[in-house]
């Protein structure tokens, strides 16, 4: 399993100090248990005061008294606050209320804490942050996600080129902070198998990579490795923190000042310059419908083999990712097929995450209790060839399930077992509409006991009705595992990325999966360009929201131009030619937005809003990473400032590669073979016969003409057409007069096929299936043998043979010719 790094580190509050660790001087804090909470249930205190103490006792209290949460801390007589007093619900509600946001659960003091490292009982404090926020939203009733207001702010004003950037080799921090200050003070606890993070790890590349997200080269002093010891009194040494502090940050500061920053064409207009983790405005303030969401994978983590649940209800369906299972950077998991891994010899089986089977009881009991459900779903199907591909899965094995969400080539299949349905029978998007493409997709699939089985893609309801009447769910098996990619032998890979798996224990509404559609998926940001030195227009800032699109790239979109001074307006400024920079140079490619040319004027301006400058969105090359990569725009015009831009020459021409070429033969697409078999046999297209089977399985024909994407299954349906439009023409007594003239039908089968027969048969489906001329086709002497040989076998009967037998050994001569290579290699 290949595995990446992403960053975890929210602003605190420096001004708050009572949330600190619950020991100082040289001690540290243990990793707690990963299980459930041990003794939620355990209060004997006086009674909640009001519902909404009530409230919070059983979505925060309970699921945070634990001794291996904050109960061995922030509990009666411990550490201040108290928010999970034992004895008191009251004093716990009170304490509580000072570090949490009920308007913005996300942004409460206590979410940022454990997401800065603060006694997580999970591997990954990221997951035990989104939990926290799941409980406070659970609390505060904003679990619905109505949709919040993003408050734009101005960020730090910075030319482009100032920024500084990690360098891919560790020595200098080997030197300056790792050997003086981390291994000696910090290595007793922040190593593999003891305490996260890894910064003082054995290994130096994996102690830099971890400790990168906790220092800030621009302001040192903001440094995580620095507030740790000046405000949270962690682990000092010499029993002064402020010194600690201090040594910290001057090691730190020694470190940036070897690094060297990317200087930038000074005959360039430019914006202001920012980082998308640095400077970025996080724009995943809410709009997501998840009030009744009982498991839910974002897939933050980015390292790791476990895909957190943080839905905040227990117990946690955590998943275990084995095989080849890779994180994707902007939040995701990329799940592939078995391959041999090159440095070891091993061979790394299919890709899966799984949950365990206590674990997934709880779907059992709470989707067979409310007897509907959603499971929506981000993903990005690697191809559309993929057959009985299982995407997500609640089952035992490949023919035992209680609800199973898989891919059989375009289509989407839901395969449910309930009172009314059987487990293994598919209900699926239409054939020919194509729903699944081999890109981003919202996919939603509600059940409830009134519609039965619906589909959703990208917020719009598929049509297709679902065959069975709706039942009950009260036969579902509590023994399955809840699984994503593949099934739990591993033999229904399903090749893609999952960028975000909710499951509901009721169904979404069709205006709330509009709404989760129209939220997006992954990590946002808005960021916020600075312009007013070119505009002269205080606190002018051109907007765009960015986003990590992949491990590889970032996607800006939507890009805007907005003055936070209310009274400003702008008028008649022109804007030509916007380009996004990269780390002191223009991006090579995605500039989709270098032929804008419009005016920014009070006409179009709304105060507060802004005025958009395109709907389109363009993918930017990753350089080195979205804690280190800095952006910025240039313009040829903006506000009468020009840059006159001179167009590099075409790149000369390639060299041809000396690779293997390209086949100059393919294979006939869907309509191509419909048409084809049409006019060699003179059956029509409408025949309906023929025109039912085309339809069954047109999904299953050749959709691109490529050879090597040819399937066994393809193969099959290639023979339906062929038999079905033999049994047509031999059925229709002037057709077959017309194509067979010679031949009587009449005869019996143990005589009709002597050798004039077989002539009168085999000499008209060369003439009229096999081609003329070709450079590369069957002789006839193969076909007549192969043909011959087939007679032979279909003519041995017991006796005399069937009056109709005559009739089938031509159906079949004729079928084994149409639906071979000959009709549909081109």
């Amino acid at each position: 399993m290949k595995l990446t790094m992403t960053r975890l580190a929210p602003a605190l509050l420096l001004s708050v100090l009572a949330l600190t660790g619950c020991k100082t001087g040289d001690s540290t804090e243990s990793l707690p248990n990963t299980g459930t909470p041990s003794n939620a249930g355990n209060y004997n205190g006086p009674p909640p005061a009001t519902d909404d103490v009530q409230n919070f006792k059983l979505a925060v209290w309970d699921n945070l008294v634990s001794t291996d949460r904050c109960g061995g801390c922030h509990s009666t007589g411990g550490q201040s606050p108290m928010f999970v007093h034992a004895d008191d619900i009251n004093v716990a509600y009170a304490q509580a209320n000072t570090v949490v946001n009920l308007d913005d659960p996300g942004r409460s003091l206590l979410v940022a804490k454990v997401a800065g490292g603060h006694n997580c009982w999970l591997s990954s404090d990221q997951a035990c942050a989104d939990t926290i926020t799941s409980y406070i939203e659970a609390w505060s009733g904003n679990s619905a996600g109505s949709v919040k207001r993003i408050e734009l702010k101005a960020p730090a004003i910075k030319d482009p080129g100032a920024t500084k950037s990690f360098p891919d080799s560790s020595s200098d921090f080997k030197t300056l902070i790792y050997d003086p200050l981390l291994v000696p003070f910090c290595g007793e606890c922040h190593v593999e198998g003891i305490q996260t993070p890894y910064i003082a790890s054995e290994n130096v590349t994996t102690a830099y990579n971890e400790a990168q997200s906790r220092i800030n080269l621009e302001n040192p002093a903001l440094s995580r490795l620095v507030e740790r010891l000046r405000y949270d009194f962690h682990n000092c040494w010499d029993d002064d923190c402020a010194m600690s502090a201090d040594i910290m940050e001057m090691a730190i500061e020694d470190f940036a000042n070897e690094l060297d920053t990317d200087p930038v064409d000074p005959d360039l207009v430019t914006s202001k310059a920012l980082t998308l983790l640095g400077d970025g405005l996080v724009a995943n303030a809410g709009g997501r419908y998840e009030d009744n969401a009982i498991a839910l994978y974002e897939f933050k983590a980015g390292t790791g083999y476990t895909a957190f649940d943080t839905s905040g209800v227990e117990p946690a369906l955590h998943l275990n990712l084995t095989g080849n299972v890779e994180w994707v950077g902007g939040w995701g998991i990329a799940i592939g097929g078995a391959y041999e891994d090159e440095q070891t010899g091993a061979t790394v089986p299919n890709g899966k995450a799984q949950g365990g089977t206590s674990a997934s009881r709880k779907l059992h009991n709470l989707l067979s209790a409310s007897g509907e459900f959603s499971i929506e779903a981000w993903i990005v199907p690697g191809n559309t060839t993929q057959e009985d591909a299982r995407i997500i899965t609640y089952s035992g094995s490949s023919t035992a399930r209680n609800v199973t969400l898989s891919q059989f080539q375009q289509n989407y299949e839901v395969l449910l077992r309930s009172s009314t349905a059987d487990q293994n029978t598919a209900f699926s998007t239409a054939d020919g509409d194509n729903r699944l493409q081999a890109s981003l997709q919202h996919v939603v699939v509600n059940y409830t006991p009134s519609q039965g089985r619906r589909i959703y893609i990208n917020g719009e309801y598929t049509g297709d009705m679902d065959p069975e009447d709706a039942g009950l769910l009260n036969e579902w098996d509590d023994s399955f595992a809840l699984v994503m990619g593949n099934e739990t032998d591993g033999n229904s890979l399903w090749e893609g990325t999952l960028r975000m798996v909710a499951i509901h224990s009721r169904a979404l509404t069709e205006s709330q999966i509009k709404a989760n559609f129209d939220v997006g998926v992954g990590q946002k940001y808005y960021l916020l360009f600075s312009v007013s030195d070119l505009v002269d227009i205080p606190e002018s800032f051109i907007v765009f929201e960015v986003s990590q699109f992949d491990s590889y790239s970032y996607l800006f979109s939507a890009p805007f131009f907005i003055s936070l001074v209310d009274s400003q307006e702008p008028s008649g400024i022109p804007v030509k030619g916007m380009r996004i920079g990269i780390n002191g140079k223009e991006a090579v490619v995605g500039q989709a937005y270098a032929n804008l040319d419009m005016t920014l004027d009070d006409d179009e301006y709304r105060p507060g809003v802004g005025q958009p400058l395109s709907r389109l969105g363009t993918i930017v090359a990753l350089e080195k990473g979205p804690e280190a990569d800095e952006f910025f725009l240039t313009f040829e015009n903006l506000n009468g400032h020009d840059h006159v831009r001179t167009e590099p020459a075409l790149p000369a021409e390639p060299t041809p590669s000396n690779g293997p070429e390209t086949p100059h033969i393919g294979i006939k697409t869907f309509d191509e073979i419909n048409a084809s078999m049409s006019r060699m046999t003179g059956v029509s297209v409408t025949h309906p016969d023929v025109a039912e089977t085309f339809a069954t399985v047109r999904q299953q024909l050749p959709s691109v003409e490529t050879l090597g994407g040819f399937l066994a299954s393809q193969q099959m349906a290639i023979t339906q057409m062929a038999i079905q439009y033999c049994d047509a023409m031999v059925n229709d007594t002037t057709l077959r007069g017309s194509f067979f003239p010679d031949f009587d039908f009449t005869e019996s089968a143990n005589t009709a096929f002597d050798t004039d027969g077989r002539t009168s048969v085999i000499t008209p489906l060369l003439d009229n299936f096999v081609g003329d001329n070709l450079s590369t086709q069957p002789t006839d002497v193969d076909v007549t043998d192969e043909l011959n040989n087939l007679m032979d076998r279909l003519t041995t009967c017991t006796g005399s043979c069937d009056a109709d037998r005559t009739a089938t050994v031509v159906k079949a001569s004729c079928a084994a010719v149409l639906g071979s290579a000959v009709t549909v290699v081109q």
